[in-house]
């Protein structure tokens, strides 16, 4: 029973007549959770669009060479383009959760396994970006070497090359365990609370 079939028992029968799903309230209560996660993803999605802007304007900002310059944005066009292509698929989960309204099990259902979904979809996100990530920090320290009077490539010693590695593992690790946390705190204990609602429903 939704809202319309409340209404129109309403409208046919006495007051003291009608019955509200018992369900109902319990449906309603995953409100509360869901414009948490409207809230976050819609804070988020503005920091990464500013995000994006800031990474342009780096090489300005740093004063790279042009040689520099010229590769940084060849591969931040790469790097733009998965930006883009993530954003536009949260943005489209934001609009269908703008769309929704709570009103039977199904549409909580299906609400809460497209979180899930896209919960999955922001990790992926974000392992998409880390080889970025590397590539920048491996440029940086490049450039920072590369301002030492007489430094030449070969000069990368076994030492160098082992600190490198170990900065691309820390990093890897880094961000998967940043992911999880950043995913589970904004979105996956409010998502936890739809799935208690579930839960509470199959009981009855």
């Amino acid at each position: 029973m939704d809202f319309n079939d409340i209404q129109n028992a309403w409208n046919n029968e006495k007051s003291e007549n009608v019955s509200l799903p018992k369900n109902l309230e319990k449906i309603q209560s995953a409100n509360t959770p869901l414009d948490k996660i409207k809230q976050n993803l819609k804070k988020e999605f503005i920091y990464q669009i500013l995000s994006i802007f800031f990474i342009a304007l780096l090489p300005l900002v740093l004063h790279f060479p042009d040689t520099m310059t010229k590769i940084y944005y060849v591969l931040f066009s790469i790097f733009l383009a998965v930006c883009v292509y993530y954003l536009v698929k949260l943005y489209l989960f934001y609009k269908r959760l703008n769309a929704i309204t709570l009103r039977t099990k199904d549409s909580l259902y299906e609400t809460y396994f497209d979180i899930r979904l896209n919960m999955e979809l922001y990790k992926t996100f974000g392992f998409a970006l880390t080889p970025f990530l590397i590539l920048y920090l491996i440029g940086l320290f490049y450039y920072e070497f590369s301002k030492i009077p007489g430094f030449e490539m070969h000069e990368f010693s076994n030492y160098h090359l082992a600190g490198l590695l170990s900065i691309v593992v820390f990093v890897m690790l880094f961000m998967g365990i940043s992911l999880e946390w950043w995913v589970h705190h904004f979105y996956g204990k409010f998502a936890q609370e739809i799935k208690n609602v579930i839960d509470e429903l199959k009981e009855e």
